[in-house]
């Protein structure tokens, strides 16, 4: 395990253009975002967006913020966005600034801070390093009161399935991104969902996680992929009695040793790694193991004991 804090890919600035086209394609990425600034945004306020792509989420903010700063390191997607907002309504507001977000600080306070650097598993991508970084050198220039972040806060949930790896007849038990709500690889889930991480923006965020959970089993089956959820708390409305909320894909990651077991068996499942570590970091930490019980006369040698 690389040590803490430390990054080995800028997933950001490795992104061609073209993908960030088709993040346009997303229907609930858009609506939720866009629902979430007009939301979030006050009349006349001021905006930073961190990591601005194709300039959309700066283009929603402007409809309501008198300026709004879009900082994007890479210039061909800083000119990409220039381009899209000057054809857009109140794309005049956006200023698009060509620089790295963990050295650019605004000329004035802001109102909103937009930060979607959202892998699952707050895997590959620096949104956590980012959004601290920006924290402490905003408070070092404009003091302690912080803007209000988008997303808000996440969850992340981990649930072990049986997961359908044979390709045209060929095994290949690969990490594989999942559509919510697409069931057509998984063969079974064999644990409800369980969350080992939620943390709120505006409170001091975690560089790594190391974490054990229990989780009954709920069907018969080999357990031998676990997927990662990641619950975007785009932004909370009190006085509307509701949230804004986006998923992001599923993440599907084979187990090293998969487990085969039965409904109502006891299990834990443990996990260690890096905010923003490649996906091969988290994949070697799993590891799924039945909760031993003498009544059953379970192998100690393929399953140990979990204190209670």
């Amino acid at each position: 395990m690389a040590p803490a804090g430390t990054i080995k890919t800028n997933l950001g600035a490795n992104i061609p253009l073209i993908y960030h086209f088709a993040m346009l394609q997303d229907e609930q990425r858009m609506k939720n975002f866009r629902d979430a600034i007009y939301s979030t945004v006050p009349v006349g306020g001021k905006v930073l967006e961190l990591g601005g792509g194709t300039g959309v989420m700066s283009f929603y903010a402007a409809q309501k913020a008198s300026k709004v700063y879009c900082i994007e390191q890479i210039p061909e997607n800083a000119k990409a966005a220039q381009k899209f907002l000057s054809a857009n309504q109140n794309g005049d507001r956006v200023e698009v600034i060509c620089a790295d977000g963990f050295d650019y600080l605004p000329p004035e306070p802001v109102d909103v801070v937009i930060c979607e650097m959202l892998h699952v598993g707050m895997l590959r991508e620096r949104q956590i390093e980012m959004i601290e970084s920006f924290k402490r050198r905003y408070r070092e220039r404009f003091g302690d009161k912080l803007p209000h972040f988008i997303p808000e806060a996440f969850i992340q949930a981990v649930q072990p399935v049986e997961y359908d790896f044979n390709f045209f007849g060929y095994k290949a038990p690969v990490p594989l991104f999942q559509a919510p709500g697409d069931a057509v690889r998984c063969r079974k889930e064999l644990a409800d969902p369980i969350v080992f991480q939620t943390a709120e923006y505006q409170s001091s965020l975690p560089r790594s996680i190391t974490w054990e959970g229990a989780l009954k089993v709920t069907a018969d089956g080999t357990i031998n992929a676990i997927r990662m959820i990641l619950k975007n708390v785009l932004a909370i409305l009190p006085q509307q009695n509701r949230g804004i909320f986006w998923l992001n894909q599923y993440l599907i990651l084979p187990l090293n040793s998969p487990v085969v077991v039965s409904e109502g068996e006891d299990i834990t499942l443990e996990l260690s790694y890096n905010m923003g570590c490649e996906i091969d970091e988290l994949v070697e930490s799993l590891h799924v193991n039945k909760v031993y019980d003498p009544a059953y006369g379970i192998d100690k040698g393929q399953c140990r004991t979990l204190d209670r």
